[in-house]
């Protein structure tokens, strides 16, 4: 599985259909290959506008963890692993680009510690039902 690393990868993942939805992660998907780039004006060259966003084969995957809904950094980070971690479950899916984005916060009285073990269990399992929702409807 590939990572996604640009501000534009990100933005053409996030462009394509939301798949799945649990109550704090939403799932992204854009089927590649993506259109061609449309030309640049004529005498002006863009170098952006001749690398492709995407290789067309394989399955990308991004993670939007904002600090609107995570504010600890390690909480975060604790989110992004999981998340990378579980999205291996979609490399037998058909090449296309993901980002899943954490939409809501989970409830800091219910969870203390930054990475509690409840807390990581509550994301993983989020996680979990959020890929199985995306392979039923990508199949």
């Amino acid at each position: 599985m590939l990572r996604l690393r640009t501000r534009d990868q990100f933005q053409a993942a996030l462009a394509g259909a939301t798949v799945a939805r649990t109550p704090h992660f939403a799932l992204h998907r854009r089927s590649l290959p993506l259109p061609p780039a449309q030309p640049a004006a004529e005498g002006v060259a863009a170098e952006h506008d001749a690398v492709p966003l995407f290789r067309p084969t394989g399955v990308w995957l991004g993670a939007m963890v904002p600090k609107r809904w995570a504010r600890r950094a390690v909480t975060r980070n604790a989110i992004r692993r999981q998340i990378y971690t579980l999205g291996l479950a979609l490399q037998d899916q058909p090449p296309a680009a993901y980002v899943v984005r954490l939409r809501s916060a989970f409830d800091r009285r219910q969870f203390v510690s930054a990475t509690s073990e409840p807390l990581r269990r509550a994301v993983r399992a989020e996680l979990e039902q959020l890929f199985a929702r995306a392979r039923r409807t990508a199949g």
